[in-house]
């Protein structure tokens, strides 16, 4: 079937709601698309994407993508300034190798057309598609040694993601889809990834794509959170069809919070980190008076856990709700020319960068956590490979470098496009042979699982099943609605910049509270086939049932993530605990098992298994004066 089979597939009259591709990538943002355009030609490729294809976080990133490019940087002092900002938690292997790659990707970038910005004079700049890194204008952010961070203006994102898209929707292989979400991955009894279950927004309809492989390539989930730079689609969704397929999970706790998303009304809009990287300066807004001074020998370039931390102390103190930044006394020319979009977006809003403060406050923006994978971006699931904010490769530790994660997306979106192709070739050659040399042969003797190093398995408690609440007379999509607004607040305020084990007890509590509510703990809860009655004969999801899997899976994730956070028994990186500020003597990787296991250890006990509630309480007595088992699996 080629690219355009499919596309007629899905409009013909006789389609039965099942369609095959070779390469199925779920999400059309910087990884998705870097990986699509990297495969081979040869290969049929579907994308999805959730909403419109500007509608992702890799569209919004402003600042640029980091590499060592200048002549007085090397990659040395690239990943030694990684490794500083992560804490100790980067995979150090992993962390050399996509870094390694800089300098290739920003390349191969520059050869799709992306407009960077350039050292030389507009009437000298060369056509973009033959841009050399050498002639890239770079910046500096924090936690960056020297400038390293290639950038298109102050809305990167948006250039690189416009460049790509209009390469990827020329391609005869590529079949991109909006407003298709994927639900939930298919699998075989050999853990082989088979495809996925999607629901066709525009016609409200659910369809199955099988293909010889899959990318994981959602996106992350800050919108968990009340203020969050994450567009709405950012729920971590991805994060669960994972880990219900089979994946392991790792340093859910790590959110990173950007340190100056502009504070007015309930606008999701970051301030650059550019900005400082260029001389912002970060003041009281009582005094004037810069604080970082005093926190940081960096100063406004100090990591971002450390300027979130201390800007959300300021604010705990002012009572305001914001700090300033101030960029007053840089040139006005430079500023307009450097930071058009910051420049015209706040001017809009009544606000002249060049002359007035720009109030600011930290907002949920990264998850340095996620769906365990190889630096090729191989997870636990043979056929299924993730990139970008889903995923967790090691690289960004307990804290993200600025303007690495551009990269990450890149580095292993092209990794993924250069061993896939080798996995459906062994698969094809594993289909050739005979039946008794298959007993000693699998999709997993040609799938290498990613590694972890020093390693600490999340406890949860034993499954529950909640009967759903049909007594209540209250509109169930009210309950939903309300619900999700009340998580959002819950979340930026339990599980935010600073956590305690008091603060996380009471969210795990009143999360099970709203699953209790909705009912939506019971054992096949999470698996779409039963919640959507996917073998319906109109293959249409009712809307409140759509609405009710969804709400389900992010309490699910929820508790997860606090669960990671109640566990990490220290300080660290973006991860503050109050009731423990100081680091552990060995930094270790939080990891949940995958859903099946944990099922496997609750029915069995098998302390290997993951649900090992026999262990300690979740909720330690001391810290809230009764043990509880929350958050239910």
């Amino acid at each position: 079937m080629n690219a355009l089979s499919t596309a007629e597939a899905l409009n013909a009259d006789n389609f039965d709601g099942a369609v095959q591709t070779d390469v199925l990538i779920i999400g059309a943002g910087l990884a998705g698309l870097s990986t699509a355009l990297a495969l081979p030609t040869s290969l049929n490729i579907t994308v999805l994407s959730k909403a419109d294809l500007a509608v992702c976080s890799s569209h919004y990133a402003q600042g640029g993508i980091a590499a060592s490019l200048d002549k007085e940087d090397s990659v040395a002092d690239h990943i030694a300034d990684t490794l500083i900002a992560g804490a100790g938690l980067c995979e150090a292997d992993n962390t050399s190798s996509i870094l390694s790659a800089g300098q290739q990707a920003v390349q191969w970038l520059c050869e799709q057309g992306v407009p960077f910005t350039q050292i030389q004079q507009e009437d000298n700049a060369k056509p973009f598609t033959e841009l050399q890194t050498a002639n890239l204008h770079l910046t500096k952010e924090g936690g960056h040694g020297c400038r390293r961070v290639a950038h298109a203006d102050d809305a990167t994102g948006r250039h690189i993601m416009e460049a790509l898209t209009i390469k990827a929707q020329s391609a005869a292989n590529i079949t991109i889809l909006p407003y298709y979400e994927a639900l939930s991955l298919l699998t075989n009894s050999d853990n082989q990834c088979q495809g996925a279950q999607v629901f066709d927004h525009s016609s409200q309809r659910q369809l199955t794509f099988y293909s010889r492989a899959a990318v994981l390539a959602s996106g992350g989930l800050g919108q968990l959170f009340k203020r969050a730079s994450a567009p709405n689609v950012c729920v971590g969704d991805g994060v669960m069809m994972a880990w219900q397929a089979g994946c392991r999970l790792a340093n859910l706790e790590f959110i990173q919070f950007h340190p100056t998303g502009l504070a007015l009304d309930d606008s999701s809009f970051l301030i650059s980190e550019a900005l400082r990287g260029e001389g912002g300066r970060l003041t009281c807004p009582k005094t004037s008076a810069r604080f970082m001074l005093d926190i940081d020998e960096r100063a406004e370039l100090a990591p971002r856990d450390i300027v979130a931390r201390a800007i959300a102390e300021q604010i705990s103190t002012n009572g305001l709700g914001y700090v300033n930044l101030d960029v007053s006394h840089l040139p006005e020319q430079f500023l307009r020319e450097h930071f058009p979009q910051i420049y015209q977006t706040l001017l809009e809003l009544g606000i002249d960068m060049t002359t007035d403060p720009i109030p600011v406050a930290p907002t949920a923006h990264y998850s340095c956590g996620g769906v365990v994978t190889s630096v090729n971006g191989m997870t636990d699931v043979a056929g299924l490979y993730a990139a970008g904010e889903v995923a967790y490769t090691g690289l960004h530790g307990a804290n993200r470098l600025a303007s690495n994660s551009l990269l990450e997306c890149v580095v292993v979106g092209r990794n993924i496009a250069a061993d896939l192709p080798r996995y459906l070739k062994d698969m094809a050659e594993l289909s050739q042979v005979t039946y008794f040399d298959k007993l000693n042969q699998s999709a997993l003797g040609i799938w290498t699982p990613p590694t972890l190093k020093d390693t600490q398995p999340i406890t949860l408690p034993p499954s529950t099943d909640h009967e759903s609440n049909t007594h209540h007379n209250v509109n169930i999509d009210a309950d939903i609605a309300g619900i999700t607004a009340k998580l959002k607040v819950l979340m930026t305020a339990h599980m935010g910049i600073t956590r305690s084990a008091g603060q996380l007890a009471q969210a795990l509590l009143q999360i099970e509270n709203w699953q209790q509510q909705l009912g939506c703990l019971k054992s096949d809860s999470l698996n779409i086939t039963n919640s959507l009655d996917m073998n319906s004969q109109s293959k249409t999801i009712p809307h409140d049932g759509l609405a009710h899997f969804q709400l389900a899976r992010q309490l699910q994730l929820a508790t997860l993530i606090i669960q990671s956070a109640y566990q990490r028994y220290e300080s660290r990186g973006g991860h503050y605990r109050q009731d423990y500020p100081h680091l552990a003597t060995t930094p270790r990787t939080s990891v949940i098992a995958p859903l099946s296991k944990l099922r496997e250890g609750d029915k069995t006990g098998n302390k290997e298994g993951g649900i090992d509630w026999l262990v300690q309480p979740i909720i330690d007595d001391t810290e809230v004066g009764s043990a509880h088992t929350v958050a239910n699996v």
